[in-house]
């Protein structure tokens, strides 16, 4: 499995993945002009992905899903309740799933788990390729990670995780409190600190890449953190590469280490 970040933040978010020639967007939420841009960067022709998947209906997930589905041809694929929030998803003919189901693609598996965000019925995604058990975890947008989150996102090669704010950056940022509150809370977006927490409490040696996405261009560093997730990977042990995803920039692929004798373990018990 490949993954690559296309972009991410508030003026949008792409995340795509390849396993044997299935390729799968999380999220459109670019101009389907950029989308062009950033795949052709990465020689991606648009018609050559299957499907995109929605997280949530907020327009920097979703900006670009139906002309891209109009475009090229993809599937699409949202809640219910994600495409009654935004109707447009309707005149895409998109496929509804359930929160905490599974979607089959043709070499991939997206399994979604509900997540705390102040949108309709958002979800996270972890992503398996059937051939080799390679799994990719994404999980941004959200205020806090439950239990089923922190569940979901063990045993992974690569995880895209939030890191959205530094809290003394928040407090002393642009906001007005109600924007600040709402960042915050408990349906808004992780911090540094709790993404440092969700990666140390999900890590393990074979987690080869962790990619720190949706940073806030006024409440955020990258360098900051970066170091804030390193620290708390150290304090467990594992030495997991950090990457931060930017905004207007295509960042990966991202790949397993390739020691893969403990999923061939693993899937043998199946």
């Amino acid at each position: 499995m490949k993954l690559w970040m296309l972009g991410s933040g508030s003026r949008g978010n792409a995340v795509l993945l390849e396993a044997r020639g299935t390729r799968v967007l999380i999220d459109a939420g670019f101009p389907v002009r950029a989308l062009a841009e950033r795949l052709a960067a990465i020689e991606v022709p648009g018609e050559s992905i299957e499907a995109v998947v929605v997280t949530h209906e907020h327009q920097d997930h979703v900006r670009g899903v139906c002309a891209g589905a109009k475009r090229w041809g993809w599937s699409v694929y949202a809640t219910e309740r994600t495409i009654d929030a935004y109707p447009a998803l309707r005149d895409a003919r998109t496929t509804s799933f359930i929160a905490g189901g599974v979607i089959e693609l043709s070499e991939l598996s997206l399994h979604s788990v509900s997540t705390a965000h102040d949108a309709a019925d958002p979800v996270a995604f972890v992503a398996t390729a059937r051939s080799s058990g390679v799994r990719a975890g994404v999980a941004y947008d959200l205020g806090h990670a439950s239990t089923r989150v922190r569940e979901a996102m063990r045993s992974l090669d690569v995880l895209v995780l939030e890191a959205n704010h530094d809290e003394g950056m928040l407090r002393a940022g642009p906001y007005p409190p109600s924007v600040r509150h709402r960042i915050a809370g408990s349906h808004g977006h992780l911090s540094n600190r709790a993404a440092a927490a969700l990666a140390r409490d999900t890590a393990h040696s074979h987690l080869a890449h962790v990619v720190l996405a949706h940073l806030s261009d006024s409440c955020n560093d990258p360098a900051l953190a970066a170091r804030t997730v390193r620290a708390a990977l150290g304090d467990a042990r594992c030495a997991s590469r950090i990457h931060v995803a930017p905004q207007h920039a295509v960042l990966g692929p991202f790949m397993p280490s390739g020691k893969r004798s403990w999923r061939a373990e693993q899937l043998s018990l199946f």
